[in-house]
C-alpha cells in the first residue's frame, strides 16, 4: 500500500505540476473528464419508466414526505428541542444518561469492560459535529448551485428548493440517528460511523445480512466517488473560477496552479483527522454564514420595496413558470435536484460526521442534524435566490431558461457563481473580494469535511490502517487539481450524479430501519422527562 501511494502521487501529481506552463492543460483535462461525467449523469438521473421524473427525485421526495408524516412533523415540532441540544441544554443527559445500555455497537477487539465508557466518549461535541456536517453542505452549492437553478428554472425553482429543504429535515434526522446508533468505536477511541455501518449492522439485525453488506459496500464506493466529485472537484472548480475572474488571470494553466495551491492548503488540514477538521469548521462555518447572510440581508433590505415582488415571482412561477423553462415539472425537478445536492438529505453523507459525537443517545444527534437542511436550504439558499431575483428585476438583466445555466449579462456569458457575483457587485462596491473570499472559504470547508466522509468510506472497504488513510488522501488531493482545471458543466454533472447516487443504497436502508429510530427517539425523550 505504501508503494502504491507513492506511485499515485508520482504518476498523477508530478505531471500536473510539470505541465502547468503548457497551454491547454485545462482543456485536455476537461476533454477526458466530460464523457465520464455525461455517462454517469445519464445513468443516475434516468427517468422513472413511463414518466419524465427522475427516479432519484421520486425516491428522495417520497421518502422525505413519508418520514415527515411518520414522525409527526418532527422537523417542526422538535425544532426548539434541536436548538436546545446544540446549545448544550441537555448535555448532562448526554454525559450520564438514565439508561444503562449504550447506543453504540462495538468494533472488533474492544474490551467488554470498557464498552460503557466508550458510549460517552465520541470525539466531538454536538456543535462541532453540526459545524462539520454543515460545512460539508453549506458550500458553493449555495452560491453557484442556487444561481444555476434559477438560471435554468427561473424564480419558481426556489419554492421547490425550500420545500425540499423542509421535508429533508426529517430524512436527515433519521439517517443521523442511525449513524450514532450503529457506530463502531475503535480501541484507540476513534469513532467509525455512517451508512456503511447502519446498513450492514442494521439490516443484519433484520435478517438481511448479505443484502445489508452489499448496500454498505455500494454506499462506501459511491461515497468515495462523491467525495472526489461534489465534495471536492465541484468546490475547487468554483473557487478557481472565482479567483481567475477576480484577479483577471489569463492562460490555460491559471486554474491548475490555483488547484495546486488549494491542494497544499487542504492537505495540511486533513492530515489531523476529525478533531482538527472539527476545530477548523467550528470557527470557519459560523463566520462564513454570518458574513454571507449579512451581505445578503444588506442587499435585501436595500431593496425592501421589491422583496414582496420577488416572493411573488417565487410562488407564482413555481406553479406557472415562464414559457421556455420546461413547464411545471421542469421547474420542480430543477429545484428539488439543486436542493438535494445542496443539503444532501437522503444521501447519508452527513451521518458520518454526526456519528463522532459525544452522546449516549442516538436521537439527540438526529435532532441536531435536522437543523442542517434548514440552515443550508431554507435560510442560505433562499437568501441567495432573493438577491439574484431582486438583481434581475423583471428579467431586465438576463433571461431565465439559459441552457446549462449559462446566461448573458451585459453581453457576456456568465454561469454559476458568476451570476451571484454580478448581483452582489451591483449593490456592494467591495463585493468582488468579499464574494471571492466567501467562495474560497466555502469550498475549503466543504472539501475538508468531505475528505473525512470519503476517508471513512475508503477505510470501510480497504481497512483501517495508516497506508489506507494516506492513499485516500493523496487521491483526494489530486482531485482538487482536476476539479479546478475542469469545465464547470462536466464537473457539476459528475458531482450531481455522484452525490445523488448515494440516495439509492441509503434510502433503501432507511426504509428498513426507521422503526429503530422511533425507539431511539422515545428513549431520548423519556430521558429528558425523567431528568426534568
Amino acid at each position: 500500500m505504501k508503494n502504491f501511494t507513492i506511485f499515485l502521487f508520482t504518476f498523477f501529481c508530478l505531471p500536473l505540476v510539470a505541465q502547468t506552463q503548457e497551454k491547454g492543460i485545462d482543456d485536455r483535462i476537461n476533454e477526458a473528464f466530460t464523457p465520464i461525467a455525461d455517462w454517469w449523469g445519464n445513468v443516475i438521473l434516468h427517468n422513472f419508466p413511463g414518466t419524465d421524473v427522475p427516479t432519484i427525485i421520486i425516491l428522495l421526495v417520497g421518502g422525505a414526505m413519508f418520514f415527515t408524516l411518520y414522525f409527526g412533523f418532527i422537523n417542526i415540532r422538535k425544532f426548539p428541542l434541536a436548538i436546545g441540544v446544540v446549545r448544550g441544554k441537555h448535555d448532562e443527559i448526554d454525559r450520564h444518561g438514565v439508561v444503562e445500555k449504550p447506543s453504540v455497537h462495538v468494533a472488533k477487539g474492544d474490551v467488554v469492560d470498557t464498552i460503557k465508557d466508550e458510549s460517552k466518549d465520541g470525539e466531538v461535541s454536538h456543535f462541532q459535529a453540526l459545524a462539520t456536517a454543515v460545512s460539508g453542505t453549506v458550500g458553493n452549492g449555495n452560491i453557484a448551485g442556487v444561481a444555476l437553478a434559477i438560471a435554468v428554472g427561473g424564480p419558481g425553482a426556489t419554492f421547490w428548493m425550500i420545500l425540499c429543504g423542509l421535508i429533508g429535515m426529517s430524512t436527515k434526522f433519521v439517517e443521523c440517528t442511525l449513524g450514532v446508533k450503529y457506530r463502531d468505536v475503535g480501541e484507540d477511541g476513534t469513532v467509525y460511523g455512517g451508512p456503511m455501518y447502519y446498513l450492514s449492522k442494521g439490516l443484519k439485525e433484520r435478517g438481511f445480512a448479505r443484502f445489508g453488506k452489499f448496500l454498505a459496500v455500494t454506499f462506501a464506493l459511491l461515497c468515495v466517488g462523491a467525495s472526489f466529485g461534489g465534495g471536492n472537484a465541484a468546490q475547487s472548480n468554483q473557487a478557481a473560477m472565482q479567483l481567475v475572474d477576480s484577479f483577471g488571470m489569463t492562460g490555460g494553466s491559471a486554474r491548475t496552479i490555483i488547484g495546486i495551491i488549494m491542494m497544499i492548503f487542504v492537505g495540511i488540514i486533513i492530515i489531523g483527522g476529525i478533531k482538527r477538521i472539527a476545530s477548523v469548521t467550528e470557527k470557519i462555518v459560523p463566520l462564513m454564514a454570518v458574513l454571507y447572510i449579512g451581505a445578503c440581508l444588506y442587499i435585501i433590505l436595500l431593496n425592501y420595496d421589491y422583496v414582496d415582488n420577488a416572493f411573488g415571482q417565487i410562488f407564482y412561477q413555481a406553479f406557472s413558470p415562464q414559457a421556455g423553462l420546461g413547464g411545471l415539472l421542469g421547474v420542480l425537478i430543477t429545484g428539488f435536484r439543486r436542493a438535494a445536492f445542496s443539503n444532501e438529505a437522503g444521501a447519508g453523507s452527513a451521518s458520518i460526521a454526526h456519528s463522532a459525537v459525544k452522546t449516549k443517545y442516538a436521537a439527540s444527534e438526529g435532532l441536531v442534524a435536522l437543523l442542517e437542511p434548514f440552515i443550508d436550504t431554507v435560510v442560505i439558499c433562499t437568501m441567495t435566490a432573493l438577491v439574484i431575483i431582486i438583481f434581475n428585476g423583471d428579467n431586465s438583466v438576463f433571461a431565465y431558461g439559459g441552457e446549462n445555466g449559462v446566461v448573458l449579462i451585459d453581453g457576456e456569458a456568465v454561469e454559476g457563481a458568476g451570476i451571484t457575483a454580478a448581483a452582489f457587485a451591483k449593490y456592494i462596491s467591495f463585493s468582488g473580494p468579499f464574494l471571492t473570499i466567501a467562495v474560497v472559504l466555502f469550498a475549503i470547508s466543504t472539501m475538508i469535511s468531505w475528505s473525512y466522509y470519503g476517508l471513512q468510506s475508503w477505510m470501510f472497504i480497504f481497512g483501517k490502517n495508516k497506508w489506507s488513510d494516506l492513499t485516500y488522501k493523496v487521491l483526494f488531493l489530486i482531485f482538487i487539481v482536476i476539479g479546478a482545471a475542469g469545465d464547470m458543466s462536466a464537473v457539476w454533472t459528475f458531482s450531481d450524479a455522484m452525490i445523488l447516487a448515494l440516495v439509492f443504497p441509503n434510502m433503501i436502508g432507511l426504509f428498513f430501519l426507521f422503526p429503530r429510530v422511533k425507539e431511539e427517539l422515545t428513549r431520548y425523550l423519556t430521558a429528558i422527562k425523567v431528568k426534568t
